[in-house]
């Protein structure tokens, strides 16, 4: 059975996910040419431990930083390294805090110094179906309209979405019920949901320039994900909590957090 937050753990996923957010916000300021990812996951450490949190992703199955930092044609999972961003890269930063035993989690991709309009338009895709994926997130509907929303943008701009990673439940646990994918398929329908006020999800497409497959390498123990043709992905991600009003992005950097 899916949990349902009360006002009081909603609350306190707001303030964890306000920190996520404006860690963000640092991360970007932070991203030029020559920036190693190793220095990204460092002041983000330092700013997200400053606000009396707890960096959610260090340590979890045993992933060695507190962001995952993934280039171009890394999907998600990229540990920060020495490695130095470059003028024309992509990076998508995905960051995880917990605050008062609840967490927050989000995700971006960012232009590192000026793109190409294929990398731009990527970025734009990837983000307005985020945000049509969060604008189906209501009571009454299933898991699928989210998906089938994110899925139906994405595809028509030429586009395709992730199948072997998804968005998740979330609450005092990284990853809770319920499965949260980005395309519409017989493989998962059995186990679609009808979600209801007081549910919490983190919405978040994987969206590739070439084929939705993907392979992994392993770095330190830990599998970092790519696009099986070494093409280019982006990953946008909130997390969100429905209510009767619409629903609620809990990882905005702003204080008055109006529904989408």
């Amino acid at each position: 059975m899916l949990s349902l937050k009360s006002p009081r753990e909603i609350k306190l996923m707001r303030q964890a996910g306000r920190i996520t957010a404006k860690t963000l916000l640092l991360v970007q300021s932070l991203i030029q040419p020559g920036v190693t990812t190793k220095f990204l996951e460092e002041e983000a450490e330092k700013y997200i431990r400053s606000q009396k949190a707890i960096p959610a992703f260090k340590g979890y199955r045993g992933f060695p930083a507190c962001i995952c930092a993934s280039i171009n044609e890394e999907i998600v999972h990229g540990i920060p390294s020495k490695r130095k961003l470059c003028e024309g890269d992509i990076i998508s930063v995905d960051i995880g805090v917990r605050y008062e035993g609840y967490i927050g989690d989000s995700a971006k991709t960012f232009a590192v110094g000026k793109v190409s309009k294929a990398a731009q338009n990527l970025l734009n895709v990837c983000e307005e179906s985020l945000r049509l994926g969060i604008q189906a997130a209501k009571p009454g509907s299933r898991v699928s309209d989210i998906a089938r929303a994110i899925q139906t943008y994405v595809e028509k701009n030429g586009y395709s979405v992730v199948r072997d990673y998804t968005g998740h439940g979330i609450g005092t646990e990284m990853h809770e019920d319920p499965q949260v994918p980005n395309y519409v398929g017989k493989d998962w329908l059995d186990f679609d949901m009808v979600l209801k006020s007081g549910h919490c999800i983190a919405i978040e497409p994987m969206v590739n320039m070439g084929t939705y497959r993907t392979k992994t390498i392993r770095r330190e123990g830990w599998d970092v994900v790519l696009t099986k043709d070494n093409k280019w992905s982006a990953h946008f991600e909130h997390s969100v909590a429905l209510s009767e009003n619409g629903p609620i992005i809990l990882t905005s950097p702003e204080d008055d957090n109006e529904n989408t």
